[in-house]
């Protein structure tokens, strides 16, 4: 069964591809932003306006340190600062363009002990990287960090939004990891982790606040799974096993809701972009990442039960990831003409 795809809006956005192939900002009120990395500087675009034709950002603010280009930066809510998740530090940074505060960690430098020349703005040899995430009410940042000491040691700390202060921490003792990214949950209160740590695996953790502390969830046992999207209301997740053999729904501690593989000819494997278009329904994409030379298929499936409901017919080619957004509408970009589409699904 096919599903016409009906568009919405388009706009040429070089370098687009980032915010489709990246985690957006999905926040509990609804407003969607993306953020991207143009230069020296980083801008914030809201969806709806960006794919409507309004190129200009609602802010653009400098990046802390221009050699470094890895790790995963999360924006305040009300817009007004943004968070850098950096190679030796995390800083906060406004959208004037002032430095709010800084915490120090250690290197992400995969080279255990290294000297540093005292320069802030050097850039250590490896892309190994942390992420952030400011919360939903906009007073926390949820930092995945290196311990400042001098034996290896990941962390996952909670800091205060207005000045930096470390409130928790939580050793993440196994994790060695190449790279992370944060999701919130709809209640405002949850947050997860996803640690890629390469062929070794991927670690996934939910936390919320609990007073003074931390209360987590390990999501370990018997998972090797990236962390893809989480329902808009009642924070169930999806994740796909780490080299794409299927796609699973989640509930909150955890247990297993449903599965469901790639159906009809072509790939075999799920590529790594996948989530909800909206409270009901799943759209996941193979021949990507996987697909060699067979060609790219969007699939819609049931958000309860993982079952296909048909696959995306386009008016025209479309090519590479997908992003759903959660509202009824998703992502692609053509990277032949850098243009960026915001898609739905037609009316019967």
């Amino acid at each position: 069964m096919t599903i016409t795809a009906q568009l919405l809006g388009s706009v040429r956005l070089p370098g687009g591809r980032a915010v489709v192939d990246d985690f957006h900002e999905a926040r509990a009120d609804g407003t969607r932003r993306l953020l991207l990395r143009r230069g020296a500087g980083l801008e914030v675009h809201d969806v709806a306006a960006l794919c409507a034709g309004e190129v200009s950002p609602l802010a653009v603010v400098p990046v802390p340190w221009p050699g470094w280009d890895a790790g995963v930066h999360s924006a305040a809510p009300d817009g007004s600062f943004v968070v850098f998740s950096g190679q030796r530090s995390v800083r906060a940074v406004a959208v004037g363009g002032g430095a709010l505060w800084e915490y120090r960690h250690g290197c992400w430098g995969p080279e255990l002990g290294h000297e540093h020349s005292g320069d802030d703005q050097q850039v250590c040899p490896g892309s190994e990287h942390g992420s952030v995430r400011v919360s939903d009410d906009g007073r926390l940042v949820w930092a995945h960090v290196v311990a400042a000491d001098a034996d290896y040691q990941e962390l996952w700390v909670v800091l205060d939004a207005r000045d930096g202060r470390e409130l928790a921490r939580v050793p993440l003792t196994d994790s060695y990891a190449s790279g992370s990214h944060h999701q919130s949950l709809p209640d405002g209160a949850h947050m997860a982790l996803c640690v890629g740590m390469g062929q070794d695996g991927i670690l996934l953790y939910w936390a919320r606040r609990d007073g003074e502390g931390v209360v987590v969830r390990d999501l370990n046992e018997g998972l090797d799974r990236i962390l893809l999207d989480v329902h808009p209301e009642n924070g169930r997740f999806l994740t796909v096993e780490h080299y794409g053999a299927d796609l699973q729904l989640h509930d909150l501690d955890g247990t297993l809701l449903a599965e469901a593989e790639p159906a009809g000819p072509g790939p075999d494997r799920w590529d790594w972009c996948a989530g909800f278009v909206d409270a009901d329904t799943v759209l996941a994409s193979t021949g990507h990442e996987y697909g060699d030379d067979d060609p790219v298929r969007h699939s819609l499936m049931d958000a309860k039960t993982l079952e296909h409901l048909g696959q995306l017919d386009y008016p025209g080619p479309v090519t590479g990831y997908v992003r759903p957004l959660g509202d009824g509408t998703w992502l692609t970009h053509d990277r032949a003409s850098d243009t960026l589409s915001r898609w739905t699904r037609a009316a019967p």
